[in-house]
């Protein structure tokens, strides 16, 4: 199946560069692109893409508030985010609206794709560096909250979500742990089940305001 995407930013210079990125890649089509957050709403509405790699700072209607439109749709595209840390308390709330991902604009074209795939896949993917800074903006405003559903994981599913916080992909939480991958998308999915999370975005708030994640600690559990 060819997944097909649509490219939201205001700077044609990065739409070329991420489509000569995703252009190269078996699999993916560019079917439209957009130059702010309005046309970004009519082209996905249009053109209905599987996935929508869109800004989050764009004139007219910010990327943020597009996800929020586009999302309320009854068949939405899966969106991932993309960011230069410009708006970090929109990281929070757009974490919160349903996107399938948060990228760093600078994120290597190989994370860039993955994110792409995991996004169709229904999965999620958050650049580790993104989870960084949303721990160290976010700690300390609020004490920790550990809702009862926490203990109901294993110790190993305390580690992947551990790792799933920190924005490991599966290959990466099976290094870590020295098991299989395929091990991992079990633990994955029961950790999910569990705390009644849709996807590694909703598994990254949920970790970070229950206190799973704090600057500095590396340890896992």
């Amino acid at each position: 199946m060819t997944i097909k995407l649509i490219i939201a930013d205001d700077q044609a210079l990065i739409r070329f560069g991420l489509r000569l990125i995703v252009e190269t890649a078996p699999g993916i089509e560019v079917v439209g692109e957009a130059a702010d957050g309005l046309q970004a709403v009519a082209e996905a509405r249009r053109l209905r893409p599987d996935v929508l790699l869109m800004d989050i700072s764009m004139p007219r209607l910010d990327g943020l508030s597009a996800a929020r439109r586009l999302l309320g749709d009854p068949h939405p595209p899966r969106i991932v985010m993309l960011t230069t840390f410009d708006t970090d308390e929109n990281l929070h709330v757009a974490l919160r609206t349903g996107v399938s991902g948060f990228l760093l604009k600078n994120s290597p074209p190989e994370r860039l794709l993955e994110a792409i795939r995991a996004a169709t896949a229904g999965d999620a993917l958050i650049d580790p560096a993104v989870t960084t800074r949303l721990i160290a903006t976010f700690a300390g405003r609020h004490e920790p909250i550990a809702p009862p559903a926490l203990a109901t994981l294993t110790p190993r599913e305390s580690q992947v979500l551990l790792l799933l916080a920190r924005g490991l992909a599966n290959i990466e939480i099976a290094q870590e742990l020295n098991i299989g991958e395929a091990t991992v998308r079990t633990h994955v999915m029961q950790v999910l089940r569990k705390l009644g999370l849709r996807d590694r975005v909703q598994a990254v708030v949920f970790a970070y305001e229950a206190g799973v994640v704090r600057p500095g600690a590396q340890d896992l559990p």
